[in-house]
């Protein structure tokens, strides 16, 4: 509610909130498995909706009841895939043992197995699982400045390590 700087839209998101929060909850927790995902879904609905404010220029009416409903499935289908790509992580780190590579080569596999371990993450989940800097957003629980710092400080402590070893390719 900071976010809203008039106090019409205030008012006018309260309008939508009341109206709408019982049934846009009801939407995402057939969707989703639990109680607080369902919240979630919702607080993201909102958020959005709440971006969107200015464009809906009728209050409390069968368009904005569906455009929040639309918007609350979305959302709920956003989390649905995220959860679904962090199990399928688990999975895949469980068999192929994320944590660690194997040591042993005087490369690459030994100067990775030397970084910190927050290091080491970032840079497994995003060049050898492949992840996008917004799925690591999601998966890290960072911002994307943050992701992208975190990246950066990786690859130069990967980077100084190999050095140290005296490899430059």
């Amino acid at each position: 509610m900071q976010l809203i700087e008039s106090e019409e839209e205030r008012a006018a998101f309260e309008q939508i909130y009341l109206a709408y929060r019982q049934l846009m909850f009801f939407v995402a927790r057939r969707m989703l498995p639990c109680d607080a995902d369902a919240e979630d879904a919702v607080q993201q609905a909102f958020v959005s909706i709440l971006e969107n404010l200015k464009k809906e220029s009728r209050r409390c009416c069968p368009e904005t009841k569906a455009f929040c409903v639309l918007v609350t499935e979305n959302k709920a289908i956003d989390l649905l895939r995220a959860k679904k790509r962090l199990s399928q992580m688990d999975l895949e780190a469980a068999e192929r043992g994320i944590g660690t590579p194997p040591p042993g080569d005087g490369g690459l596999a030994d100067a990775l197995a030397r970084l910190p371990a927050r290091y080491r993450q970032a840079l497994l989940l995003r060049f050898y699982s492949g992840y996008s800097t917004r799925e690591l957003e999601r998966i890290l629980g960072m911002n994307r400045g943050s992701v992208q710092k975190l990246l950066w400080r990786a690859k130069n402590a990967l980077r100084e390590e190999l050095e140290k070893e005296g490899n430059t390719d």
